[in-house]
């Protein structure tokens, strides 16, 4: 036969084809399966060698020339691609050109795990850290918070593991699932969304970006989601200040770093940078996360349950 799709062949032992199971995750010798049989060699820790010598007769006859025969040809080639990328549960595509194709969560669909339990989310134990959707889907959220917190001028602070990422690169902690933000309860009142929610005036709101704001079930805080359909979200937990501390209403016991702490730390606040822009932190925040998380924190990471789970 004469007919090929490239000018590029994959040559490989019958073993080591027929060690691929599912028949397309085979090679097939187009531009985005020759990237994804590169990907799936990796991951089965099979070598490849690239050759630039001629091997073949360069006249070929051209397969599929019509347009609709090739349209339909490119479109169930695609199908098949999309297919392998769920199984092999990728999330995120970066092409050589820099363009990012996602392929996990939206707006408009769940995030890609459950409920947590014991403070593990279940992609932990499968060895992987927050898929990149989620945490894009985490990042849009938070930034939006922010936006909206500096505009009604809320007093506000980076709480817990968020102002440890924070402060070790100005990112998400890499297996996180959630902001954490501490505001004033006294400045409430300010934004007329988060009074209609700590009053009982409202349940949730969705605002004009889709995103939903809402009072927690577990306790005294609100909740900002992504959207309706995706959980992924930032919890605001107000605090008031009662003899010299900072204090609130609901404490998370399975939390070691959910405690009062000395006014000091926010009296006054100081920037730092995350998620790209300069937010609230509390001043010399070092000895802020060593209150709470012990001494050495910022240098030894661990994950959120270590007795469950260590690094």
């Amino acid at each position: 036969c004469d007919g090929t799709f490239s000018n590029v062949a994959i040559l490989l032992k019958r073993e080591v084809l027929f060690n691929f199971t599912v028949p397309l995750v085979r090679p097939y010798p187009t531009g985005r399966f020759r990237s994804l049989f590169k990907l799936i060699t990796t991951l089965f820790i099979y070598r490849l060698r690239l050759k630039h010598e001629t091997l073949f007769e360069k006249r070929r006859k051209t397969m599929y020339q019509r347009y609709y025969q090739s349209i339909k040809m490119k479109d169930y080639g695609n199908g098949n691609i999309n297919l392998i990328y769920h199984r092999f549960k990728i999330k995120k595509i970066v092409g050589i050109d820099g363009e990012i194709e996602w392929l996990g969560c939206n707006k408009f669909t769940s995030r890609c795990f459950k409920t947590v339990i014991d403070d593990t989310p279940s992609y932990l134990y499968d060895g992987l850290w927050t898929p990149p959707c989620c945490i894009r889907a985490l990042r849009e959220t938070a930034i939006h918070v922010f936006n909206i917190l500096n505009r009604f001028r809320i007093r506000y602070w980076l709480e817990g593991g968020s102002l440890l990422g924070a402060v070790r690169n100005g990112e998400i902690i890499p297996w996180d699932y959630d902001v954490d933000i501490g505001i004033h309860q006294d400045d409430i009142a300010k934004f007329d969304t988060l009074a209609a929610l700590h009053t009982g005036r409202k349940l949730s709101v969705t605002d004009k970006q889709f995103y939903v704001w809402e009072k927690a079930t577990e306790g005294k805080f609100f909740r900002v989601q992504f959207s309706q359909q995706n959980h992924m979200h930032v919890d605001l937990f107000p605090f008031y200040e009662k003899n010299g501390f900072m204090t609130k209403d609901t404490w998370f016991k399975t939390h070691k770093q959910d405690m009062k702490f000395p006014t000091q730390f926010i009296k006054p606040l100081q920037k730092i940078w995350f998620l790209g822009m300069m937010v609230s932190a509390p001043n010399n925040y070092t000895k802020f996360l060593e209150l709470k998380f012990g001494e050495g924190v910022i240098e030894h990471p661990q994950y959120p349950n270590p007795k469950k789970l260590d690094i």
